[in-house]
């Protein structure tokens, strides 16, 4: 088919070379502007731009879509389709109907539970056994149009969002073109009105750990907010992030190290596997503990 793709970030890097690999016909990709980045704010391309200048497809970046001549240069692409994954700006109708069949999205989530920004993330905050990926027929709502391919998969106990995004992407990419090939076949799937939920967008204030919370909370704002903004408290006055972690044994004040890295929570106990402080790198437990002394009985946030 001839396809238009529109995306941003790392995540949608393996669908766009996945379409490339089954012999689509790319007819030009859309991504966010470069932005300033780095300690000297040189503009740098994003993910999707630089995988696909070096893929040699044409790139557009307009700043929006909702002017007459952007969406006439988009519609002068004679697509037989749009695909559609993380590209961060709405499509205005015109947009949405340019395409011969219209634009598909690939979600991060199985729809309608997390509609929104950041799916992933939630999906593993709320404690969710599994989660997956949809292939949507796109409509004027929010993630709201009707589903034509979804694949499941179970989140690990110890999963970040991290690992989650890497597999979910992976499973995207082989989700797309499966769909495309079956395309005339698959029968769009309206979405419930039960069980809509949204996943807006992660603010940092969600990042600071209270450790009268039990450990199963702990531990899903920990594994979820991972890599990024990164769940934090304090240690010795410098800010301590914590990126990996499992529940375990053990009781104490809230904020307690029990012994290495295991913490008491409000109820119960955490094992924190990888973190990072202020001023270095990340680093596995037993190497932090190397450099960094944790006596039993330190309470961390104060």
């Amino acid at each position: 088919m001839r396809v238009v793709f529109m995306g941003t970030p790392e995540f949608s890097v393996p669908v766009l070379e996945a379409l490339v690999d089954a012999g689509h016909d790319i007819a030009a990709v859309y991504c966010q502007p470069p932005r300033p980045a780095g300690r000297g704010k040189k503009e740098r391309p994003t993910p999707v731009h630089a995988r696909a200048v070096e893929l040699g497809l044409e790139v557009r970046h307009p700043v929006s879509l909702k002017g007459a001549e952007a969406q006439a240069e988009f519609a002068a692409l004679n697509a037989d389709v749009a695909v559609v994954v993380a590209y961060g700006l709405l499509l205005p109708q015109a947009v949405l109907d340019a395409p011969r069949l219209g634009c598909l999205n690939i979600h991060a989530s199985l729809l309608p539970r997390w509609r929104g920004a950041a799916p992933i993330h939630r999906a593993i905050m709320a404690g969710d056994a599994e989660t997956g990926v949809c292939i949507m027929q796109m409509e004027a709502g929010l993630d709201t149009g009707p589903v034509l391919l979804r694949k499941a998969v179970t989140i690990g106990t110890e999963e970040t969002t991290q690992d989650l995004h890497d597999r979910l992407s992976a499973l995207g990419a082989a989700a797309i073109v499966e769909a495309l090939d079956r395309l005339p076949e698959l029968v769009p799937e309206a979405q419930p009105e039960a069980g809509v939920t949204y996943a807006h967008k992660i603010d940092k204030a969600e990042a600071r750990l209270d450790w009268t919370r039990p450990a199963d909370q702990i531990d899903r704002q920990i594994r979820g907010l991972s890599p990024f903004p990164g769940a934090w408290t304090t240690l010795h006055g410098r800010r301590l992030k914590l990126l990996r972690c499992r529940v375990a044994e053990g009781s104490g004040l809230p904020g307690e190290v029990l012994a290495g890295l295991t913490i008491a929570c409000g109820e119960g106990a955490i094992e924190v596997t990888e973190a990072q402080i202020e001023g270095r790198g990340r680093q596995d437990a037993e190497t932090f503990l190397r450099g960094t002394a944790v006596a039993p009985g330190t309470v961390l946030g104060e």
